[in-house]
């Protein structure tokens, strides 16, 4: 199996338009969504139906899918992140509504090499940033290779034994699932980015491989922000969008 993986999408229509086209490239492939398909962004709509319409092998939920569909009161978020989530949900419709609800939480086992989760194995919610989230993310996981999202930028690691590697990302370079050790990988975030790239971002898995490719993808940052505006969501998140932050 050979998969496109899609992770923090925020509502970003075009972020994700110029992905999916850039993925045309890679030839057929199933779709893994690692959560956050809404929040932040302009469009929640329009990319759930474009999402709607792609071969989708596995899907999970991330926290502002949870806070813009009802099942959670957003508390943990802060103020801008609140006010994009009740603006999202006034304008979400009732059929996408229950599409959110329906995703389930991570970890979700793809196959028998991969499982993706929004957070971590353990905890949907939690954040992969240094060792020992990664050491205690792998040691969770049930399948060879983890896929997770929710920090917005790639990353990569190995755990050989007890020894943790860290594997630079570097666009279109294989990742090597070697036999007998545990990856995690994040891919990157399709509609907001915050490694100072504003580039989009997204994987491809090849199960039959055992590789993972990360690429970026240049779009249209500026209608994006323009969106933004006219929605009247915070300043900030349309600012934040150039600056890959």
């Amino acid at each position: 199996m050979r998969c496109l993986v899609l992770s923090d999408i925020h509502a970003n229509i075009d972020a994700l338009e110029r992905v999916l086209a850039h993925a045309a490239g890679h030839g057929e492939l199933q779709v893994l969504l690692l959560g956050d398909l809404v929040g932040y962004g302009a469009e929640p709509n329009a990319v759930i139906d474009r999402l709607r319409d792609l071969p989708i092998a596995g899907a999970i939920r991330g926290n502002h899918d949870r806070a813009v569909s009802g099942l959670d009161d957003g508390e943990s978020f802060n103020e801008v992140a609140r006010a994009s989530a009740a603006a999202t949900a006034r304008v979400l419709t009732a059929r996408n509504r229950e599409y959110l609800r329906g995703l389930p939480a991570g970890p979700l086992a793809i196959s028998a090499l991969t499982e993706i989760c929004h957070g971590t194995p353990f905890d949907e919610d939690a954040y992969v940033f240094d060792e020992m989230d990664a050491v205690y993310a792998l040691r969770a996981a049930s399948r060879p290779l983890c896929l997770f999202g929710h920090t917005h930028a790639p990353f990569a690691a190995r755990l050989r034994g007890e020894e943790l590697e860290f594997l630079d990302v570097a666009p279109g370079d294989a990742l090597d699932v070697d036999v007998g050790h545990r990856m995690l990988v994040n891919v990157g975030s399709v509609g907001q980015p915050r490694d100072g790239d504003p580039r989009a971002g997204y994987g491809v898995l090849d199960e039959e491989a055992r590789t993972v490719r990360c690429y970026r993808v240049e779009y249209p940052v500026e209608r994006a922000q323009a969106r933004i505006r006219e929605a009247g969501l915070p300043e900030a998140l349309a600012r934040r969008l150039a600056l890959g932050r």
